[in-house]
């Protein structure tokens, strides 16, 4: 007898992850006719850093772009902490990967976020992430008072 599971397991296939250029584009497809700024900001981040244009003024953090993950918003001045280690969703599964505590400052900024640890991540990545980011105000690198 054979075991049906295993021989279905082994003829599934994932499909391909979408790049950053795809994902940007998809967010900003979505956010398109959207009156919030933040978001808007966030879309075209995503798009140029895909593009491969954002530039050094856009890049306000305390590390040069190269230095600091993708989940690093370019307002946000505080430097990373450890490898990339975790990828971040939105609800439309748009995403973008980052250290823990980046990774963190994103996931605490959206609505119906999801935290997955990258697989050369260290054990228990994610659930790091998703405390911290329970416990970061959304934007958190913005004063309170301001608007982001």
């Amino acid at each position: 007898m054979t075991n049906s599971m295993s021989a279905c397991a082994d003829n599934t296939t994932w499909p391909a992850e979408p790049s950053d250029l795809e994902v940007a584009i998809s967010v900003a497809q979505q956010l398109l006719d959207s009156d919030q700024i933040p978001s808007l900001r966030e879309a075209l981040r995503l798009l140029l850093r895909a593009l491969g244009a954002e530039s050094q003024q856009q890049v306000t953090g305390t590390q040069p772009p190269a230095l600091r993950c993708p989940a690093a918003h370019p307002e946000d001045p505080t430097p990373c902490v450890g490898p990339v280690a975790v990828t971040i969703l939105d609800r439309e599964n748009a995403g973008a990967s980052g250290c823990e505590h980046h990774g963190a400052r994103l996931l605490a900024s959206l609505d119906g976020g999801r935290v997955y640890a990258l697989p050369h991540a260290s054990e228990g990545a994610a659930i790091r992430t998703f405390k911290a980011a329970a416990t970061t105000l959304p934007y958190a690198w913005v004063k309170r008072g301001e608007r982001p």
